[in-house]
């Protein structure tokens, strides 16, 4: 059996934000991820303007990327 679940913890205990139904005294492995926070408002042209100017590249990235992708000579200029 495999089930997510969200919780919370307070400091000292887990505190599951849905009930569960689960056997009570019975040993459960759990793993611990931290959720990830996704934007809820926006579109794809949002996520792209987040991400723009944010790679490091070389300046004539765009007009030599046949280079840097697949080692094609540079051309002349």
């Amino acid at each position: 059996m495999s089930i997510v679940i969200t919780a919370i913890f307070d400091g000292q205990v887990l505190r599951p934000e849905t009930s569960l139904d689960l056997e009570p005294n019975k040993r459960y492995a759990i793993t611990i991820e931290t959720e990830s926070v996704t934007a809820s408002v926006g579109n794809a042209w949002d996520v792209l303007e987040t991400f723009a100017g944010s790679v490091e590249a070389p300046e004539d990235w765009s007009s030599e990327h046949d280079h840097y992708l697949y080692g094609t000579p540079k051309h002349q200029k």
